[in-house]
């Protein structure tokens, strides 16, 4: 049996006191656990930011990728072994605005791996500057005037672009996350869970009062995560109330499923064979 310990290192985190990022990553060892997997059946990609500070502390298979890389990482990683249970752990600046257009390209792909994503609508690790999901008006050191942009929506984004399950969570509902983690890493297919996390040190306006106050489960007002249309219209639910759960979930075959060169055997186990390009190269002179 899995323990919580058995996925950490003797290396102690960084965050600030108060940091959401703690409960994100009690959240996900916890579910782990749930789920019995071995820390050498996991590989995590982390991003740029402070969650990708992480890096350090899980005692996993793992790779600290570019700003906004983590998740094309984490695709190559598990088309070269599908039999590994692989976690993309991202910040909303990363996921969301450098790495953006990767995230479209996997919801399309449904290739079977969870996105996790620690989301304060800041870039707080390069001291608070508006990220994607900063709402219009927010003041920061980049915008001293307020954002001028709309607010990026992670949720219906991923529905529209055909992610298989999207969720959204809260680092300090420590059961609620768990649950919704165990769910996500065991879908066949794309898995987005964005965690609201309240940032302290630079992010005055969400703080754990606010989300008090305004966050509820969808489990509570039995939701149906199979229909499309109520989960984008749900997605968009934001400010007096905020929903957190599953919002959308379905079944369709995952990328890799539908590959034949993978149908016997993982790429690892395939091996490389030398490749005699000279005829290939013939045609270029």
């Amino acid at each position: 049996m899995a323990n919580p310990q058995d996925y950490i290192t003797t290396i102690n985190p960084t965050w600030c006191q108060g940091c959401g990022n703690f409960g994100i990553w009690a959240g996900i060892r916890r579910a782990l656990v749930k789920l019995n997997y071995q820390p050498y059946q996991l590989a995590l990609f982390h991003d740029i930011g402070c969650c990708g500070n992480g890096a350090n502390w899980y005692n996993t298979y793992g790779f600290h990728s570019l700003h906004g890389r983590a998740l094309p990482a984490a695709v190559g990683a598990k088309l070269a072994n599908h039999k590994l249970v692989v976690l993309a752990l991202t910040g909303d600046g990363g996921g969301y605005g450098e790495g953006g257009n990767h995230f479209i390209y996997t919801c399309r792909s449904n290739i079977n791996v969870t996105m996790i994503v620690h989301n304060n609508q800041l870039y707080s690790l390069t001291t608070g500057q508006a990220s994607p999901t900063a709402a219009p008006g927010t003041k920061t050191k980049s915008t001293p005037a307020g954002s001028l942009e709309v607010d990026f929506k992670p949720l219906q984004v991923a529905i529209s672009c055909g992610a298989t399950f999207v969720a959204r969570a809260y680092a300090d509902d420590m059961q609620h996350l768990e649950m919704v983690l165990e769910k996500a890493v065991l879908h066949q297919g794309f898995s987005l869970v964005d965690i609201l996390q309240p940032c302290p040190t630079f992010n005055k306006s969400q703080t754990r009062q606010w989300y008090q106050d305004k966050i509820y489960h969808l489990e509570d007002q039995n939701w149906d995560p199979k229909d499309k249309e109520k989960a984008l219209a749900k997605a968009a639910e934001w400010g007096v109330r905020i929903p957190l759960g599953i919002f959308y979930q379905e079944n369709r075959p995952t990328y890799e499923q539908q590959l034949p060169q993978l149908k016997a055997k993982t790429l690892v186990e395939q091996g490389a064979k030398p490749v005699d390009i000279k005829e290939f190269l013939a045609e270029l002179k």
